[in-house]
């Protein structure tokens, strides 16, 4: 019989290794290990390492799509909502920091079988924050721009914190949430500026 908290064990570590070491350079040996169990007691868990990703990476995206969605529903101004959605992707993003890294960077390692709901999964996380963009936009709170490419950067923004975060900064979760949803409101919300353009002198 599968222990859920065995499971669970086996999905932290995994988490913890693939954003170490990457995706392709963690063996099973190297996770059975880890969790202190043989190889074979590993794969009766898990039949395999995409079936291990897939289920680390589902997991993630179904842990804050609905607290997401809640915000996106409500009936608060569509700034508000922007700001408070961005905050809730942060800091889960901080606390989340191995399971958020396997989604955003090692999720392009899954092989056909498992990429596609997870693309469907990606694609309808990133619909919220979109369709709050053409709310905001078609209501004259936002200001008009390519919402696609407005949510591709602030999801962006969100995701960076995998990389650079560290316990005992400068900065609390709350606090680095709260200055990116301020950004991301700002930016769709202020009028435009000229454009900048790279010189090559």
């Amino acid at each position: 019989m599968t222990s859920p908290h065995t499971r669970e064990r086996i999905r932290d570590e995994a988490a913890a290794l693939f954003r170490e070491k990457g995706f392709n350079g963690t063996s099973m040996s190297d996770l059975a290990k880890a969790v202190g169990i043989t190889k074979s007691s590993l794969y009766h868990h898990f039949p395999s390492k995409q079936a291990l990703l897939a289920e680390i990476v589902e997991l993630t995206v179904n842990r804050v799509s609905p607290l997401v969605q809640q915000v996106a529903d409500s009936d608060r101004p569509v700034d508000e909502r922007l700001g408070n959605a961005v905050a809730i992707h942060t800091v889960a993003a901080i606390h989340d920091q191995d399971a958020v890294a396997c989604f955003t960077e090692e999720g392009r390692y899954l092989s056909p079988e498992f990429m596609a709901p997870h693309i469907v999964e990606r694609d309808r996380y990133e619909l919220i924050f979109r369709q709050m963009f053409e709310e905001g936009m078609t209501s004259g709170a936002f200001v008009p721009q390519d919402a696609d490419l407005a949510v591709k950067a602030i999801l962006g923004m969100c995701n960076s914190v995998v990389r650079w975060y560290r316990p005992g900064g400068t900065h609390t979760p709350e606090q680095i949430a709260e200055d990116f949803a301020r950004f991301a409101v700002r930016g769709a919300t202020w009028a435009t500026t000229p454009a900048v353009r790279a010189s090559a002198s």
